[in-house]
């Protein structure tokens, strides 16, 4: 109760309360008190302003754009904040080089898959495999270019980014289909969108490698004893 009368003391004082009436400032505290003691508290959480940006040096705080480019925002799918040479400056040339990191990341992991698979079966080293392509596939090379350009000529027209839908995404891996509309999982899409970067990068450094290594005369397969 003391406690009470000297904080409402310390409110009606001429420090706090100005030229206006102690007795307005003495009745708007009770009021305020009396309310306060009947609604419940309401406490108020402000979220924080965003994720913090990722770099592919995390301990190293200076170095300017070259570690940190203020053109990379970290909103795309694993975006490291890597581009020491500056070519992503331009929104239009960034969009073009992530298109053109994800073809070739693409290619690359389907490249793999086939030269693996495709030692495996023949036993021929894959860099000699366009000499006898009757033992990798069970059809000409005529028959493989043609059937390759109408093909990858189709889906080069609509390769532009993650078209998804029911063709591209049979599987429903990104999403559902619900009565014949294909609905996307952001989340989901969002996953799989970082999950496919860095295994394509991961797929363009071991083609790298191979690469090395075919000048060398050695396959991936030889390489690894098998």
């Amino acid at each position: 109760m003391a406690a009470s009368t000297a904080v409402l003391h310390g409110l009606s004082s001429p420090f706090l309360a100005g030229a206006k009436s102690s007795r307005a400032l003495v009745a708007g505290s009770k009021a305020a008190t009396a309310v306060g003691a009947i609604a419940p508290r309401r406490f108020v959480f402000v979220a924080a302003a965003g994720a913090v940006k990722k770099s592919w040096l995390p301990g190293v705080r200076f170095g300017g754009s070259v570690v940190d480019p203020e053109w990379l925002d970290g909103s795309l799918p694993g975006d490291y904040g890597f581009d020491p040479l500056g070519l992503g400056k331009d929104p239009a040339f960034l969009k073009w080089y992530r298109e053109a990191e994800l073809i070739h990341g693409r290619w690359a992991m389907a490249a793999v898959v086939g030269i693996f698979v495709g030692q495996a079966w023949s036993g021929i080293p894959w860099f000699e495999a366009g000499a006898a392509p009757g033992a990798v596939a069970p059809f000409s090379f005529g028959s493989l270019l043609g059937t390759q350009l109408l093909l990858m000529g189709w889906v080069e027209s609509k390769r532009w980014g993650y078209p998804g839908g029911k063709f591209f995404d049979p599987l429903g891996l990104a999403g559902t289909l619900k009565d014949g509309v294909y609905i996307p999982d952001a989340e989901k899409l969002e996953r799989l969108k970082l999950a496919e970067i860095k295994h394509a990068r991961i797929a363009m450094v071991a083609m790298l490698i191979f690469y090395f290594e075919a000048g060398q005369g050695k396959t991936p397969l030889g390489a690894l004893g098998l």
